[in-house]
């Protein structure tokens, strides 16, 4: 289930803005070709999700402090809570090359729910990983 929009607004000109954590929400981040198949496994269930194409990184808003206890490999899934920031791209930006919108912001698209997302996540990790001997 996605949740609605939080009390925060994005950028509406052209230009990047660089939003803290923490406040209106979290964000959780990963490698583009990792992240984008946990994106293909929430489907409909995903929030809005920020894509930096040079960084080779993406990022999915979350409920501030509702991913703090996760234990998940580091090396694979960042959280960003308070005192972090994220560079938000306008809201028209839908297309790369550069800082855009992966999964469109929208009304009832913005924050992914967090539960959904530890356990694409964590099913994609399984995936990756193969199974176990």
């Amino acid at each position: 289930m996605r949740e609605a929009i939080a009390p925060w607004s994005p950028p509406q000109g052209n230009s990047v803005e660089l939003a803290a954590t923490g406040t209106s929400w979290d964000a959780v981040r990963a490698t583009t070709r990792f992240g984008q198949a946990v994106i293909d496994r929430l489907g409909e269930h995903c929030g809005a999700v920020i894509v930096d194409g040079f960084g080779a990184v993406l990022y999915w808003l979350v409920k501030p402090g509702s991913a703090d206890a996760w234990t998940l490999p580091r090396h694979t899934v960042g959280i960003l809570g308070s005192s972090a920031y994220v560079a938000v791209p306008p809201v028209r930006a839908t297309s790369g090359p550069g800082l855009h919108w992966g999964v469109p912001l929208e009304p009832l698209r913005c924050l992914t729910d967090t539960e959904l997302l530890h356990s694409a996540i964590e099913a994609e990790i399984a995936h990756a990983n193969g199974p176990r001997p």
